[in-house]
């Protein structure tokens, strides 16, 4: 279990994120890179899922990945026929046994679960995704297609880039500024770092999600190479977020 927030659940879901070890993928892939979109070996990929699904229990024929495009389409999974869906950065569902997985590389890897309907999601929050809200519309849809409260909802931001390595140029940190508000970028020696763990907390507590059913994962995958991060790395792999109601 990854998050603490949900470990008094951890009889009725399953949270996990990997690091870049234990797999069989060459460099710069080296070792455990679940995505295949980035170059390696597909069955290296498809070997280093088996492993995965293995350590955490679960049929790797039934996990449900998405086509990341940096927006904020969210799908709704009722059943294990479609294991790759298309042009997607959040999915969700009720179903046991549906291990759902999010890949990133610094982006933010975002879970979700709410333990009185009991539904679990995940999404994909890199810089656009922040900006387009897919935290609170990953929230919205609890509400709209699973009765949950805001309330209920449990939140976990887990290991990505952070505001000490997460430079942005002058343009996107005025569009940052303007958009959002100063408090997310930070002038350190003439250079502009974004904050987007900071941004999606605070769009979360906004759309009525509890401060203390969010928590933040302190690991920035750029300073930890014991995750891959494209912005210290370039060509490397991905590493995965899981949960699965159990």
């Amino acid at each position: 279990m990854e998050f603490n927030v949900l470990r008094a659940y951890s009889d009725r879901v399953m949270n996990y994120t990997t690091d870049r070890f234990g797999g069989v993928s060459k460099a710069p892939y080296d070792s455990l890179n679940i995505a295949l979109h980035v170059g390696d070996n597909p069955k290296d990929v498809i070997s280093n899922r088996i492993i995965i699904s293995e350590k955490l229990n679960f049929l790797a024929q039934n996990m449900i990945f998405m086509d990341q495009v940096h927006k904020d389409n969210i799908v709704n999974i009722s059943d294990t026929s479609q294991n790759k869906i298309p042009s997607c950065d959040g999915i969700i569902t009720n179903i046991k046994n549906i291990p759902l997985m999010v890949m990133v590389a610094d982006c933010i890897p975002l879970t979700f679960f709410d333990p009185i309907q009991n539904v679990a999601g995940v999404a994909h929050a890199g810089r656009n995704g922040t900006f387009l809200g897919i935290s609170t519309k990953m929230v919205k849809n609890f509400v709209d297609n699973y009765n949950s409260k805001v309330e209920d909802i449990i939140v976990g931001v887990g290991v990505s880039i952070h505001s000490c390595c997460y430079e942005v140029g002058d343009s996107l940190a005025n569009i940052a500024m303007k958009s959002f508000g100063e408090k997310y970028v930070t002038l350190r020696d003439e250079k502009y770092f974004l904050d987007i763990q900071a941004l999606n907390v605070d769009q979360l507590v906004e759309r009525g999600v509890l401060l203390k059913n969010i928590e933040i994962s302190p690991i920035c995958s750029c300073c930890n190479s014991n995750y891959f991060s494209y912005r210290r790395e370039g060509v490397t792999g991905r590493f995965g977020s899981f949960l699965m109601l159990i």
